[in-house]
């Protein structure tokens, strides 16, 4: 069984930087591809990044691009959500997932196997 664990959440000011980092027990992490979702309070999930398995294709909700970046290390077992410019409504708790497949899905549904998530609050 595929363990997810996010960490590296917390409080911080509008426009500070937050790295969340996902670690990935079990299973060969290379054969996955890994997301990032949140859900802000009231809301509902939603996408906000994905990475490929090995040729480092990355694809990004609207709402983040060009601020967050998605990357993994395999070796390392764990992917990165590094995030800048943070703004109040980045407010959420986020959540990592993997998947077997090859399509970097922003569906919430494609995903397999989800960490526990991570709270970030962004106070303006």
């Amino acid at each position: 069984q595929v363990q997810l664990v996010e960490t590296g959440g917390g409080l911080v000011q509008a426009g500070s930087s937050l790295r969340l980092s996902c670690t990935v027990s079990r299973g060969t992490l290379s054969r996955f591809i890994l997301g990032w979702f949140r859900q802000p309070p009231g809301k509902e999930r939603e996408f906000v990044a994905a990475i490929s398995r090995n040729d480092g294709r990355t694809a990004y909700g609207d709402s983040v691009k060009g601020r967050f970046t998605i990357s993994r290390d395999n070796a390392k077992r764990t992917a990165y959500l590094q995030m800048n410019s943070l703004k109040p409504e980045d407010t959420a708790v986020y959540y990592c997932a993997a998947d077997q497949d090859l399509w970097l899905s922003p569906s919430a549904g494609a995903y397999d196997y989800w960490g526990q998530g991570t709270q970030v609050t962004v106070a303006s």
